[in-house]
């Protein structure tokens, strides 16, 4: 029987994996009889790649390197049924992506299953499903539609090439503690408030679990380039944050403690991120806030994680 105990497990929608908008508005606007007719019918024409597809793709490719331990799996969980869901996998063997588990739920929310596959980050265009994932402690994030076209520009690289990821810290990474006080003392509140803390590392927050897992793959890394003097790290892994000096001591030894030794850290002091994020050209990059998403949306894949005091929301009906 298979484990994933030594594996970093991405769950991800059709609809996040692929560009399935004009799908999305046959379901909208003529219902879910026309939704699977036209699925049906169109089940050996492939998907184009959507927003989460340059992330996926380089992500699976990195198990090339790895052929013995395969660190990186990705499962599907998709609201169609399984009837419309032929046409998902039938695109995963025309782009040679070997996703072959998941979920097809009929309409029914996905996101009870992110634990049952043990999936560090679920990836999803369905703002409710994200929501609700979040408000249940489930590392999810919402991928903020855009012009697909224009960030499949990239080209050129090889399957092999090195995966950059790009994460915001407070909300992301971490809880949200330290942005509460900054909303309730200012900057100077929050300063003094993080020097006094600088020994003490951050409670974790929705997508610790996945930046722990990428600290244990570079470590995996680092090993295949021991005896390699052109050794090049398969992932590049980045905070970008809204943060300046002084709050960055307690933030590195929050890196410590999560086992994360090579990020490459940006400390903006309130600049625009899109300053650094534009010339990184991460190929995903989480943030809590949808105000930093939108300067960066239309060239880099980017994901909302709808937490803490930036996303205050009603609590969520229960489900029956």
């Amino acid at each position: 029987m298979k484990t994933t105990d030594h594996q970093l497990v991405v769950a991800v929608s059709s609809r996040a994996l692929f560009d399935l908008e004009d799908e999305h508005r046959i379901f909208e606007t003529e219902g879910i009889a026309a939704y699977r007719r036209y699925q049906i019918d169109n089940r050996n024409k492939p998907l184009a790649p959507g927003v989460a597809f340059p992330f996926i793709k380089r992500l699976l490719g990195l198990n090339k390197l790895f052929p013995s331990d395969e660190p990186f799996r990705v499962v599907v969980l998709s609201r169609n049924s399984p009837e419309t869901g032929q046409r998902f996998f039938s695109s995963c063997r025309y782009y040679n992506l070997p996703i072959k588990a998941g979920a097809f739920t009929s309409g029914q929310s996905t996101f009870p299953y992110i634990e049952a596959f043990d999936a560090s980050l679920f990836l999803s265009a369905n703002k409710e499903n994200v929501m609700r994932a979040i408000s249940r402690r489930h590392p999810a994030g919402l991928v903020l539609p855009v012009d697909v076209s224009r960030i499949h520009q990239e080209g050129g690289e090889d399957d092999d090439a090195e995966l950059r990821i790009a994460f915001d810290f407070d909300g992301v990474i971490i809880d949200d503690e330290a942005e509460r006080e900054y909303q309730k003392d200012g900057l100077a509140g929050f300063e003094r408030h993080e020097t006094d803390k600088k020994e003490t590392p951050h409670s974790p927050g929705p997508l610790s679990k996945l930046f722990r897992k990428l600290a244990q793959f570079q470590e995996l890394d680092a090993r295949r380039g021991e005896n390699d003097p052109y050794y090049k790290p398969a992932i590049r892994v980045s905070i970008v944050t809204a943060r300046g000096a002084p709050s960055e001591e307690r933030l590195i030894t929050t890196l410590k403690s999560l086992g994360m030794r090579a990020a490459e850290l940006f400390l903006m002091d309130g600049l625009s991120k899109s300053r650094v994020l534009n010339v990184m050209r991460p190929h995903i990059f989480f943030d809590d806030q949808l105000s930093h998403l939108e300067q960066t949306a239309t060239v880099i894949p980017s994901v909302l994680v709808p937490f803490g005091v930036n996303n205050l929301q009603p609590a969520p009906k229960s489900e029956e």
